[in-house]
């Protein structure tokens, strides 16, 4: 057994593991540092711990493996921070931070506070590691729980401030790859024959079923299954945001987004169903709209990896725990395939098409400020076929998830799953992790505001996303609520939503990346081009209608 520093085998672990790209803040493991540089590990210098979380994020989940963030001691809890989106979007993130040594717990450590409570909350598991010894089962135990069941952040907290205890010890240490680890899912664990047959025989029964897709299908890669179920039993299809791109949005059984973030042809169409076929979704709020839609009593069927999940909302008629490509699969060889449901696809595809008709007008607008719909439509219209679209939280994800069309199987879908921000530094992510493929981020001037710092790292990287800013110089989201907070009342609600207006390409030129401020529906196109052609990060600058605001979900 070779004998050797922890950095090293930290480094030939994660290169081992198929990790690229390393997000840090420093002074953080040192000796790892230098020997990923050996190994060909690129060490991506953020301004923030949160970016740098975020980056893992939206590299682990664009490339299906295990990311890599770290912080030292005093940025533990901004580190923490930054993991809420990877915890609540099931991203296999692992941190790394450095803690004070032994001796100096518990007696107030310069800069330093409790690490276990902040990572409890955003963790699946969550160890401090004290010797170099330790090092080899913790780490592969941490990509273990990374990687399995519903996938998740997981921390190893090494002893000192900058985790040296653990990186600069030498012990003798065996470099071990678990294969099945390096990617997700690991192992995909098929259902039970009679948890299968309950739920085709529910299902053959139905009348009007539908499916709701969650983050399960894209963790599994079983969109193309999910498509021949609904094809084989014509069923149409329904996706939560992080499902997104599921079915192709132009398939004549694609309804689109439900929930809160949602189409309401899709909210219609779920709440019609006389059985919800849940696959891979954890049955929360956004995707139900409060648990509003599907209402309480709607037959359901609930397929997941994790037994916990299945029945936690809604009580269910058939349960099939596994994976679910795996469980999709087994379930098309006991059904038998039926005739067109022919008045429910009607039904279902005249409320589709009734909501493309009413949102026409505002899609091909070609009114100045522009209108997001028609934004949207031109990205539409120019998305490469196998193009990473990363969008923020709030109105960018109501946008990206509603009126951006996905119609290649190729195309993937990113969202914030809770941070606002969380978009332009997880875009960067993806982009180190698929650099062959373009990535475009969605965020309006709020969310980019957040971590526009980040666009020097994107240049001194040549990490060349593009990141396209709604800009309408405000939180346009919380403008209703701040009219009704005043009532007519005197006072000055601006100032709890709106900006100044700033030419966000004059900053990103200043920076050195390439930018252009569109101000026309019919410069988008060009700017999108000039754009990708740059080989620069691309900054487009839309200036959009403050009064561009989405409707609120279709509640019944």
């Amino acid at each position: 057994m070779p004998r050797m520093t922890g950095g090293r085998f930290l480094a030939e672990t994660l290169h081992g593991y198929g990790v690229t790209h390393a997000f840090f803040v420093p002074v953080i493991a040192q000796r790892a540092m230098l020997e990923m540089e050996k190994l060909g590990i690129t060490r991506v210098l953020t301004h923030g711990e949160k970016s740098a979380a975020y980056m893992a994020d939206g590299y682990a989940r664009a490339s299906l493996r295990p990311a890599v963030c770290m912080a030292q001691s005093v940025g533990a809890a901004n580190l923490a921070a930054g993991l809420q989106d990877a915890y609540l979007g099931c991203s296999p993130v692992v941190a790394i931070t450095g803690r004070s040594p032994h001796m100096g717990q518990y007696r107030h450590t310069y800069q330093e506070i409790d690490h276990v409570k902040p990572f409890d909350a955003v963790t699946k598991y969550n160890v401090a590691v004290d010797s170099v010894e330790q090092l080899p089962f913790l780490l592969r135990q941490a990509l273990r729980e990374a990687t399995s069941g519903a996938p998740g952040p997981v921390h190893l907290d090494f002893e000192g401030t900058s985790g040296n205890v653990v990186t600069e010890g030498e012990a003798d240490l065996e470099v071990i790859i678990e294969e099945p680890f390096t990617h997700i899912p690991p192992y995909r664990p098929e259902p039970e024959d009679g948890m299968v047959r309950q739920a085709a025989q529910v299902l053959s029964g139905a009348r009007r079923p539908v499916i709701v897709a969650g983050g399960g299908v894209t963790a599994s890669q079983a969109q193309r299954e999910v498509v021949q179920l609904a094809e084989m039993m014509s069923i149409p299809v329904a996706t939560s945001l992080n499902a997104k791109g599921t079915i192709p949005d132009d398939h004549p059984l694609s309804v689109g987004v439900c929930g809160s973030y949602s189409r309401w042809c899709a909210n219609r169409v779920v709440s019609e169903a006389d059985l919800v076929v849940f696959i891979g979704s954890h049955t929360g709020s956004q995707v139900t709209l409060d648990w509003n839609i599907p209402a309480a009593g709607t037959a359901v069927i609930q397929i997941d990896i994790d037994p916990a999940e299945l029945g936690r909302s809604y009580p269910t008629k058939a349960a099939i725990q596994g994976d679910a490509r795996a469980s999709v699969r087994k379930l098309m060889e006991v059904l038998e395939p039926i005739g067109p449901r022919t008045e429910w696809i009607n039904r279902v595809q005249e409320l589709t098409r009734d909501w493309r008709e009413e949102v026409a007008p505002l899609v091909n607008s070609d009114a100045t400020p522009i209108r997001p719909e028609r934004l949207c439509k031109e990205l539409t219209d120019w998305l490469p076929s196998d193009a990473v679209l990363v969008a923020d939280t709030g109105h960018a994800g109501i946008w990206t998830g509603t009126m951006i069309d996905l119609k290649h199987p190729e195309q993937s879908f990113l969202r914030a799953a809770g941070s606002l921000g969380w978009a332009f530094p997880a875009a960067l992510g993806a982009k180190c992790a698929v650099p062959d493929r373009p990535v475009l981020c969605f965020t309006g001037d709020g969310g980019f505001w957040y971590h526009m710092q980040e666009m020097e790292t994107a240049l001194r990287y040549g990490i060349n996303a593009i990141i396209v800013v709604n800009d309408n110089q405000s939180l346009n989201q919380e403008k209703r609520s701040n009219e009704r907070l005043y009532a007519g009342q005197p006072g000055n609600s601006d100032e709890l939503w709106r900006f100044r207006d700033v030419d966000l390409a004059k900053v990103a030129e200043a920076v050195g990346c390439f930018a252009i401020r569109v101000e026309h529906p019919n410069e988008i196109q060009s700017a999108l081009e000039q754009a990708i052609a740059s080989n620069r990060p691309a900054v487009l600058d839309v200036v959009t209608d403050i009064d561009g605001i989405a409707p609120p979900a279709w509640n019944g």
